[in-house]
Order: C-alpha cells, then sequence, then structure tokens
C-alpha cells in the first residue's frame, strides 16, 4: 500500500473556505490513470492535480482529473499547484508541463517569503459558433432573453461556452436544468454580465462533474478574448472577475488577453491562492 501526501488549497481568494477547492497530490508516482480517477472521485472536488516528475524542461508535470474525467487543462487547479509548490520551489518562475503544453507561472510572494498569489499564461484559445446554442438557452432557461453577444465556443483544453446577460441581477437569477445541460458533452455553460473592468460569471458543467463552479481559471481567460473580440473590453487591459458569490464561495480573478481579434498573443490569468489542509492518502 502507497502513501500520498496532498494539500488542499483554496484558489483565486485569500480567505480560508472562500474560493475553489483543489487537492494537490504532491508526490503521484507510481499512481495509474485510473487510480488518479479513482482518488478525484474520493476528493469528491471540481479538480484534483496529481503531481509527477517533468518530462520534458518544466520543473513539473501534472495530470488533472474532475471526479468524472481527466483534462488537458485547467485553471484553478493549476494556479493552485503553482502556488502550494511554492512552498519548496525557491524560484519566482514555475513551468508546469500539462496536456496543453508549458504553462509558464510568476509567483508573488509575501514579506516572509511564502507564496501567495501567481500569474499564469495560459494556453490561447481556439473558438468558434456553439451549434447547440438553442438546447444550451433552454437548459438555461434564458431562451426568452437570449444572450449579448454571439454564443460561441472556447477550447483551451476545457471548452467553454459563453452566454451574456445584461444585469449580474439578472445573472443572479439564472437557474439551470442541470437535466437538459447534462445532453451537451464536453463544455461548460458560462453566464457572465457586467462592464468595463468589473464583470461577473457563473459556471455550470454536469460534463465535467460539477453543478456550479466557485472559481474557473480557464473560463477567466477565455472570457477576457471573448469579451476583447467583442470590443466590450480594450485589449492588454486587466479585468478582475468575480465568480462564486450565488454559492457562498466569492472568488476572485484576474485576466487580460493580449493581440488582436484576429490573432491572440496571450493570456494572463492572475489571482491568490491559501492551503487548508494536508493529508496522507493511503491507496
Amino acid at each position: 500500500m502507497g502513501t500520498y501526501k496532498y494539500v488542499v488549497a483554496d484558489v483565486f481568494t485569500d480567505v480560508p473556505l472562500e474560493g475553489n477547492p483543489t487537492a494537490v497530490f504532491l508526490d503521484s508516482t507510481g499512481l495509474s490513470p485510473e487510480r488518479m480517477q479513482r482518488i478525484a472521485q474520493e476528493m469528491h472536488l471540481s479538480e484534483t492535480v496529481f503531481v509527477l516528475p517533468a518530462e520534458e524542461d518544466g520543473d513539473v508535470r501534472v495530470r488533472i482529473f474532475t471526479p468524472v474525467n481527466e483534462l488537458p487543462f485547467a485553471g484553478h487547479p493549476t494556479l493552485g499547484t503553482a502556488v502550494v509548490l511554492g512552498e519548496s520551489h525557491p524560484a519566482k518562475e514555475l513551468r508546469m508541463e500539462t496536456t496543453m503544453g508549458i504553462v509558464e507561472f510568476e509567483l508573488e510572494r509575501d514579506d516572509d517569503g511564502r507564496a501567495v498569489a501567481a500569474g499564469m499564461w495560459q494556453p490561447l484559445p481556439t473558438w468558434e459558433p456553439y451549434d447547440r446554442a438553442d438546447e444550451l438557452l433552454a437548459g438555461l432557461d434564458l431562451v426568452a432573453t437570449g444572450s449579448t453577444l454571439p454564443i460561441e465556443v472556447y477550447n483551451n483544453g476545457p471548452r467553454h461556452v459563453f452566454v451574456g446577460l445584461d444585469s449580474v441581477a439578472a445573472l443572479s437569477d439564472v437557474e439551470p436544468d442541470q437535466r437538459i445541460l447534462a445532453r451537451l458533452p464536453d463544455m461548460a455553460a458560462n453566464c457572465f454580465a457586467g462592464s468595463e473592468t468589473q464583470w461577473r460569471l457563473r459556471m455550470f458543467s454536469p460534463a465535467y462533474g460539477v453543478v456550479e463552479d466557485a472559481a474557473t481559471g480557464s473560463a477567466a481567460g477565455s472570457l477576457a478574448v471573448h469579451l476583447a473580440r467583442h470590443a466590450l473590453i480594450p485589449f492588454g487591459e486587466w479585468i478582475e472577475i468575480r465568480q462564486g458569490v450565488e454559492i457562498g464561495r466569492p472568488s476572485t480573478m484576474r485576466a487580460r488577453a493580449m493581440g488582436t481579434p484576429e490573432r491572440i498573443e496571450s493570456v494572463q490569468v492572475a489571482g491568490s491562492a491559501v492551503a487548508v489542509a494536508r493529508g496522507t492518502l493511503y491507496a
């Protein structure tokens, strides 16, 4: 029987028991993918990260599992992992190998040298019109209002579909039919509202085993691209995205997209994380 140390971190917050929790297994050598999936089911968080030795020119390699499947990339678990690894990684930069390629992080430390936040350069998303928009609107009970912007799907590992609402109040009132959303494979439904540099987000994804997510870092980067492409924010400007308010797990993400509508040059997402638990799994 093996023993595996892990840390639970609340991500996109500096307040314990807020933000989005993720479990980080610090040395997953010897675990098969099947075992990782079962452990992710046991942890029952939106994502669990398994840290492995690097195979290319990164500092570490990671595999990311929801309770139901493996993801090639995800935002909040990788950022949380970067902050957790900052306890033993003395450098300011951290390079993390994912299935989507190497993701670079810049760690922020407090006066005592502890890693407390990080910024990441995310995989560049691709996008296209979402071909099941009518079903999605039905599942969100938004057929009557529709979306303030074209309904498009962005792929940066997870597939995020964006539906715009005209006010934060309308966003808070959304009550999705999870049975309808569950018929839409391999996608997360993201509803957003806001203006200028202040935005709110809610994410629902039965396909990824998440009823509602408290903070979706991969969606934050794609949302910045979506807003900039449709001229609601300037390229290169940082925006603040609040999520998780409706489920009592408030989170704050910062994001920006660099480039033009025709060519995205980089996507950055930043935020804090705080360790809240440590344990040992016997498997």
